[in-house]
């Protein structure tokens, strides 16, 4: 069945044996995950949680407004951020099942003086983010300032339309908000609406959404909140952004409920025919025929090795996250107004995983640094991506280089979780008892990666006396007239620069590491045994000179 814009569709809410069928026990262990590690007087979540149609599971934390002190509802309206892709997804769907456009349209077609470098650049493209047009919000001139400027979809795409392309279309898949400023654009050219219109008319209104519209700053809204952020050890509020900046690509509002109301019309066809949804829900290929997690404006993952569709938010104030796992029919959606909380994703996923009666449940085990060690190596996925994989001090560390490390936790023999996340690997050793590679279970589809030839050493620390540790200290100037400073708490040194501080760990006289970071800090000396200087490697290596 299709609808018109006339229509309305009544999706029941809730009812209370919806509640009393999901069980005390799975209401309580809900209840768990949801309330843990939360700040009850710091920003909330609303989370909503369905299965077969029906809500089973819905609940407020924490505050909407920390300056009025006010509690989190669970009817409170949010920006969406980037789970608004799917909505211009489908609206670019629908146009092509009118016959109005093609996905394989180049964007030239709709934006004459678009530079497309000699490249054919398709809707496809910019709906599966393989179109090479590199980021708009990643330019160094998205700043402070750029960022309070009302732009009109043109003056927007004129803003980055003239960087270079970052691959050729079709090559990789690589996250671009750009091409979702381009879909909206095409959207209004093709139906002679503007996209907040269009959706409005076409979806909205029809489905009954009422509390979802495009986010205009100036406009009253019923229930919306404010958004916060974490800055110097506190709350504050979120930066300010023009809401017509992220348009297409996540200028959305809306409430856990339409969101519920929104999913189920889409899997149930409401909207547009079965083949479309199945295209906007299956992993687009390559060139190179490597498929991706992604379709046409979801992700696809999967909970507990279940399928699952999902998409997540990160917006100035806000986070979101929702899944749909269809096998199951559960449905998940956590909405939160802080733009700190980035796990909202585990956060749904174990929340679904209760739903279906196999909760994650990591058990960690101890294991002996020899064995440890057996898993050492630069791991290479059949994508080309690079993994270190190291022993630090009694820690196997899992990072990219110069990137963020991440601890292994053992859970059997051969298994480990990363962190306290739901990424699981799982080795496989060689004859000689040590790793030849590793599957990655994740939230995404499983990865396999190969270990490399290049050798890796472990990392064991020394300690070094107070007074040679006094050497070290003071101010380096690195280039550009950056600062960075070496300082002391307790024994314990640190490397800082801007607001940004790590504790450095000595190998020998000469050569630190950064405990979290994938960072050497080697110290020069001059013919007095005096610090002169050092020089960073992370990355393209950096030398500073000290000059207090």
């Amino acid at each position: 069945m299709k609808i018109t814009s006339k229509m309305r569709i009544c999706i029941p809410i809730i009812g209370l044996m919806s509640l009393l069928t999901l069980g005390q026990d799975h209401i309580a262990a809900l209840d768990t995950i949801f309330l843990s590690e939360q700040d009850p007087t710091g920003p909330g979540k609303v989370v909503l949680v369905a299965k077969n149609g029906n809500i089973i599971y819905k609940k407020a934390t924490g505050k909407a407004n920390l300056e009025l002190d006010i509690n989190m509802e669970t009817d409170f309206v949010f920006r969406i951020g980037s789970i608004s892709k799917q909505f211009t997804a489908f609206a670019i769907l629908k146009l092509a099942e009118e016959g109005r456009l093609s996905l394989q349209d180049e964007i030239s077609k709709y934006i004459s003086d678009y530079p497309v470098h000699g490249h054919t650049i398709t809707l496809e493209h910019l709906l599966t983010h393989t179109s090479g047009i590199t980021n708009y919000t990643n330019l160094p001139k998205f700043d402070g300032n750029a960022r309070r400027k009302d732009l009109s979809p043109k003056e927007l795409i004129d803003f980055f339309k003239d960087e270079p392309m970052d691959f050729v279309p079709g090559e990789k898949h690589q996250y671009s908000n750009s091409g979702y400023i381009l879909l909206g654009y095409v959207i209004e050219q093709v139906s002679g609406m503007g996209y907040a219109e269009y959706l409005r008319e076409k979806f909205f209104e029809p489905l009954n959404m009422q509390n979802t519209s495009y986010d205009l700053t100036p406009k009253l809204v019923n229930n919306r909140i404010p958004g916060y952020q974490y800055r110097r050890g506190g709350y504050e509020n979120s930066d300010y952004l023009s809401m017509t900046l992220p348009y297409a690509a996540g200028s959305l509002l809306s409430t856990t409920e339409d969101l519920f109301i929104w999913n189920k019309a889409v899997m149930n066809d409401l909207l547009l025919s079965k083949e479309s949804r199945y295209m906007a829900h299956s992993a687009y290929m390559l060139k190179s025929g490597n498929k991706v997690d992604y379709g046409l404006g979801w992700r696809l993952g999967n909970v507990q090795g279940k399928p699952s569709i999902n998409h997540g938010g990160l917006v100035n104030g806000f986070t979101s996250y929702a899944t749909y796992l269809p096998d199951e029919q559960i449905f998940v959606v956590v909405l939160s107004n802080c733009d700190c909380t980035q796990s909202l994703n585990v956060l749904a996923s174990k929340m679904a995983a209760t739903v279906m009666g196999s909760p994650y449940n990591f058990k960690k085990i101890k294991m002996s640094p020899k064995r440890l060690r057996a898993f050492q190596g630069i791991y290479r996925s059949e994508n080309g991506e690079e993994r270190t994989i190291r022993y630090e001090d009694g820690r196997l560390l899992h990072f990219n280089k110069g990137g963020q490390k991440s601890q292994l936790q053992p859970l059997e023999k051969n298994k480990f979780q990363l962190n306290e996340s739901l990424i699981r690997l799982e080795f496989e050793k060689g004859p000689s008892g040590k790793a030849q590679g590793f599957v990655m279970k994740s939230l995404n589809s499983p990865t396999n990666w190969l270990k490399t030839n290049d050798r890796i050493t472990s990392f064991e620390s020394i300690s070094l006396p107070l007074d040679v540790l006094d050497r070290y200290l003071g101010e380096y100037r690195l280039s550009k007239g950056r600062i960075f400073k070496v300082v002391m708490e307790g024994k314990k040194l640190f490397g800082q620069m801007g607001g940004n501080r790590e504790e450095i760990i000595p190998l020998n006289r000469e050569r630190f590491f950064a405990k979290n970071i994938d960072a050497l800090l080697l110290f020069d000396f001059d013919e007095e045994d005096t610090v002169k200087g050092l020089t960073i490697v992370q990355g393209k290596p950096r030398k500073a000179l000290k000059i207090k």
